[in-house]
Order: structure tokens, then C-alpha cells, then sequence
């Protein structure tokens, strides 16, 4: 038995025909619940289920269509804005859904945790940066940047504190539902029985 593969936090894309769908129908709906849902500003799953998704998808189309038909619904309930600062939201969106297959790549997941945080760190920098561009809001010169970018730290630091919780929520809910689902059981006569190893597989066909 190799202990140290054991306790490496691996990540394994999803098998299957069903598996993908599943998660991807499970991760939107967090989303949208959760993007409705009184919450505090930029604290949401969103850069999380879209990281969880790079990571486990083998199709990176699929994994994109999470954050943006979550983001697709919950403006459809809560009203647009601005279309060009929300072509930018989306656009920052699919970045930790392109991260997450680094982490799958390596097949390590604890790569999770500073690919959200780069994420965050991009959201806030490519929305700020619209933000001054598209709007009134702040003049258009390197002060008003400036003042922009200050004016919406106390945002990043909601952005990190989410998108990391939600990161190690999600992935620490993978990984124990996979070794529950994925460990070997012991048949009559020691020998072991094959399992499902990931949550998603159950059910789904090879």
C-alpha cells in the first residue's frame, strides 16, 4: 500500500457519460442559490464551483459553461447591468475554470487554494480597471485609478475570504466523498472489492 500517495490530496477528472452533466447541473445551482441569497458583496461560490470545475471536467467547454450559465441565470433573476463591465465579470469568471486544469494537470488539489487566490486577485484588476474605463464614476486619469483600485479593497478582501472558503469547502467535499465512495472494501476472503473513485462516477457508464 503507498501511504504517500494515499495522503496527497489527488484530483481525478470525472468518468463517464453522466458524471460530468451531474456536476455541472449541481455546481450552477449552488451558484445561482446562492448568488440570490442575501450574502455579504463578493462572497459567493461562483470562482470556487468554477475552479472545482476545470479541475474535474476533461472538457474544458464544459467546465466554462459553469460559471457562465450561473452567472447567464442569476442575472436573468436579478437584472443586468452595464454590458461591457458584464462582459469583463465574465470574462474573469472563466479564469479559475481555465486554473483549475492546472490543478488537474498535476493532479494535486491542493494547487486549489492559491489558483483561487490568483483568481481573486484578477477579478479585482480586470473589474476595477472596467469599472474606471466604462463609468463616471472616477476621472480618467492614473489618480483616478488609483483611487478606484483603493476604493474597492475592502471588496478583494471579501472576494479572497470567499473564493478561498468556498475553495476549500468545495474541494474538501470532493476529496472526502471520493475516499468514502473510493476506498476499497475488504470481500470475503480478503479480497478487495473495485469501487467507484471519484463521487461522480456512481451510476455513470465507462
Amino acid at each position: 500500500m503507498n501511504f504517500a500517495h494515499e495522503r496527497t490530496a489527488t484530483v481525478r477528472p470525472l468518468e463517464g457519460r453522466y458524471g460530468p452533466w451531474m456536476l455541472l447541473v449541481l455546481l450552477v445551482g449552488l451558484d445561482v442559490l446562492f448568488r440570490i441569497a442575501p450574502h455579504a458583496p463578493n462572497v459567493t461560490p461562483l470562482a470556487a464551483t468554477a475552479l472545482l470545475a476545470g479541475a474535474l471536467m476533461r472538457s474544458r467547454i464544459l467546465a466554462l459553461c459553469v460559471p457562465l450559465a450561473a452567472m447567464a441565470a442569476g442575472d436573468l433573476l436579478l437584472g443586468g447591468y452595464d454590458a461591457r463591465l458584464m462582459a469583463v465579470v465574465y470574462g474573469a469568471l472563466l479564469v479559475p475554470a481555465l486554473f483549475g486544469g492546472l490543478a488537474r494537470v498535476r493532479r494535486n488539489g491542493l494547487w486549489a487554494v492559491p489558483l483561487a487566490a490568483a483568481s481573486s486577485a484578477i477579478f479585482y484588476l480586470s473589474t476595477n480597471f472596467a469599472v474606471w474605463l466604462f463609468t463616471d464614476v472616477y476621472p480618467r486619469s492614473a489618480e483616478g485609478l488609483v483611487a478606484c483600485y483603493i476604493a474597492a479593497l475592502p471588496f478583494l478582501r471579501n472576494s479572497m475570504l470567499g473564493d478561498l472558503g468556498w475553495t476549500l469547502a468545495l474541494f474538501g467535499t470532493y476529496w472526502a466523498l471520493s475516499k468514502a465512495l473510493g476506498s476499497p472494501t475488504r470481500r470475503q476472503g480478503g479480497a478487495p472489492s473495485q469501487a467507484p473513485r471519484s463521487a461522480f462516477e456512481m451510476g455513470t457508464s465507462s
